[in-house]
This record gives C-alpha cells, structure tokens and sequence, in this order.
C-alpha cells in the first residue's frame, strides 16, 4: 500500500506544480513601440523593423515601407490590414496573437484571417516607449 501513497502523492505534486507554471503574458507592453523580427527568407536571414501605434503599424523591410490599420481583438490579439494594397494578396488581412512575453521580446503567431495555416515569430522591442 505505501508504493501506491508515495506514487500518487508524486503525482498530484508534479501535477500541482505544473499547473502553478504559466508563461508570461504581459500583452499590453507590446501594443505599441518599435519593434524587430527575423525570418529565414530562401535560406538568408532578413531582418524587418516596424513601429505600431494604437491605429497604425509601418513596417520598414528591404528598403521598403508598408503601412497597415491596426484593429486589436482584445491585450493580445489584433488583426493588420494594408492601408494601400498592390494586390490581392496584401488586401488580405492578417491575424496576430501573442503567445508569450518575456523581458524585451514576445513569442507570437499569425496567419491570414480564416486561415489554419499559421507561423511562428518573435519579435524583439528595440526602442522603450512606456
């Protein structure tokens, strides 16, 4: 009968303690300021700048500068959307959700509105505008 105790008791601690564990989620911190996100584009690392107030979002990439309309869903999601798209495919709106926040950084994934397919980021905040 002791084995059993001593197993169970290993495992309702385990489990307590798992469940006390939850990934920062400080949202609010990352709504606006500058910011910067790495990819793997072809096998080469491109580097994208953006800086995002309450209403907009200017992406700096390449040489190149977008502006997109902000709209947030609530502290960790919002939707981006082209304020002058070229073509269809950057008429489409893209979802974003935070993950996780963590000091300077924020894990985070997107996708196009209504599709499953989504990635992965992290972006970094370069400049503190708290």
């Amino acid at each position: 009968m002791k084995p059993y105790f001593y197993s169970t008791l290993f495992i309702i601690s385990s489990l307590s303690m798992h469940s006390c564990y939850a990934p920062e989620q400080n949202c609010a911190k990352f709504q606006q300021g500058t910011f910067e996100f790495e990819a793997l584009v072809e096998g080469e690392l491109k580097k994208t700048r953006f800086l995002r107030n309450e209403s907009f979002e200017i992406e700096y990439y390449e040489g190149k500068t977008d502006t997109a309309q902000i709209r947030w869903i609530n502290d960790c999601e919002y939707v981006l959307k082209s304020q002058d798209p070229k073509n269809r495919q950057e008429a489409q709106a893209m979802h974003f959700k935070i993950l996780t926040t963590e000091n300077n950084q924020y894990t985070f994934e997107y996708s196009l509105v209504g599709s499953d397919n989504k990635q992965q980021g992290t972006a970094y905040k370069v400049v503190n505008d708290d």
